[in-house]
Parts: C-alpha cells; sequence; structure tokens
C-alpha cells in the first residue's frame, strides 16, 4: 500500500495561499481546485491548503501547530533564507534564535497559520 502524509492548513482563499506557498517554496501545485490545492513536497509528503472550512480566520486566532520547513546547510542557510522571506514581506513572528535543536525561526502566512524553518534532524 502507497502512503502519503499530508499536512493541511486552513486557509481563507485558497489561490492566494497557494501563491503565498508556491513562492515561498518555490513549487507549482500538483493539484488544483478552487478550494483545495496541493503541493508535492517528495516521497509522501504533500502540503495541501484548503478553504471554506471555517469563516473569516483571522491572524489574531492562537495557533496550536505549524508546517516546519526543514532545510539542508546549517544556520548560514536557515540566515538567508530568513533574509530572502523578511526582503519578500513575510510575516515574522521571531527572528533566528537557537532552541536546543540549532537555528530556527518563526514566520506567518497571512491568515496567521505558523510556519517553522528549522535544521533538518
Amino acid at each position: 500500500m502507497t502512503r502519503s502524509v499530508v499536512s493541511i492548513v486552513y486557509v481563507n482563499d485558497a489561490p492566494a495561499a497557494a501563491r503565498f506557498y508556491g513562492g515561498l517554496l518555490n513549487l507549482s501545485p500538483s493539484f488544483e481546485t478552487s478550494g483545495y490545492i496541493t503541493f508535492d513536497l517528495g516521497p509522501g509528503a504533500e502540503l495541501a491548503v484548503w478553504s471554506g472550512q471555517f469563516e473569516d480566520l483571522s491572524p489574531d486566532v492562537p495557533r496550536t501547530g505549524e508546517v516546519c520547513l526543514a532545510i539542508d546547510g546549517g544556520p548560514e542557510e536557515l540566515n538567508a533564507t530568513f533574509e530572502q522571506w523578511s526582503s519578500q514581506g513575510v510575516t515574522i513572528l521571531r527572528e533566528p534564535h537557537d532552541l536546543g535543536f540549532g537555528l530556527t525561526f518563526l514566520a506567518a502566512d497571512p491568515d496567521g497559520n505558523r510556519i517553522r524553518v528549522a535544521p533538518r534532524g
């Protein structure tokens, strides 16, 4: 049996969110409807943005989950990603800092969903 893990991010506008995530990850959607769009992240992993499940998601509502982008390259690559995202106007919730597993930073998408960038374990 083939298995895939799909991380779903609830958003207000799936096409707008897909443009945001596609730009950050330098990916094009692998599946697209008006309210549900996925990105193939590699064998067994996908990211989906899904709208219409909740009314008026607000960035002010506390979030209890994160999408984590695990990157190679060490602190230099993480800092370069931070600088690139900052220059693109991505909302930064916490600048690069060490949490014991390595340097990490925390950003948010336009709907307030958290995006952590951390080193690949």
